[in-house]
């Protein structure tokens, strides 16, 4: 594990980036009839700007593009699509961070084709490797971000791709990385739970 190849984002500072991102829209001026989100990663950021810019029209779309960290599939599949029209509708598609961009690519030529009047973008984060650029993105960065409604998922990855050191030695790299201690705590304790019952 190299630390200096993560990005590990607090809440509070989720919660401002989203902010930020908000403040994008107004002052751009920009008005839409739905917001998108893109599940999983984009359900947070759409939640919080959907308060701040008091938009009640949600819609969600799943896409399965991501295995592992930092690796995909060939291709992102639109697992759930929307079960209503957006023809003729201004929407804003929102995610936490276009890193490829098939994912956002995907979606935005999705909606185009369902008769979307404008599909903007936003995005928290950007990666400058992305084939897709967000309308709106708030921080650009080549790291590999971990979000905080992620920490589990992300932990238990790295843990089996290290599952051949010593605990300790694991859990002083993941709080080396800059996870919470009490979270890599958590993590370790349930898993290592989990094997010792798959042993009986």
């Amino acid at each position: 594990m190299n630390e200096s190849e993560f990005e590990i984002i607090d809440w509070q500072t989720f919660y401002s980036l989203c902010l930020e991102a908000a403040d994008m829209i107004r002052r751009n001026k920009k008005s839409y009839d739905a917001f998108v989100g893109i599940s999983r990663g984009g359900l947070v950021p759409l939640r919080i700007l959907s308060d701040e810019l008091e938009q009640e029209n949600l819609f969600v779309i799943r896409v399965v593009f991501y295995e592992d960290i930092k690796k995909t599939a060939t291709e992102p599949v639109i697992k759930d699509d929307l079960k209503t029209s957006v023809n003729g509708l201004r929407l804003l598609v929102i995610d936490d961070v276009a890193d490829s961009g098939k994912s956002l690519k995907k979606v935005l030529e999705y909606l185009k084709n369902a008769g979307a009047k404008e599909v903007d973008s936003l995005t928290i984060f950007y990666k400058p490797h992305s084939e897709t650029i967000p309308t709106f993105y708030v921080r650009t960065t080549k790291k590999w971000i971990v979000f905080p409604h992620e920490r589990r998922e992300t932990i238990l990855k790295l843990i089996e791709k290290e599952k051949n050191k010593p605990v300790e030695k694991i859990r002083e790299d993941l709080i080396n990385i800059g996870f919470e201690p009490y979270i890599v705590d958590r993590v370790l304790t349930s898993t290592l739970k989990k094997r010792t019952e798959n042993m009986f």
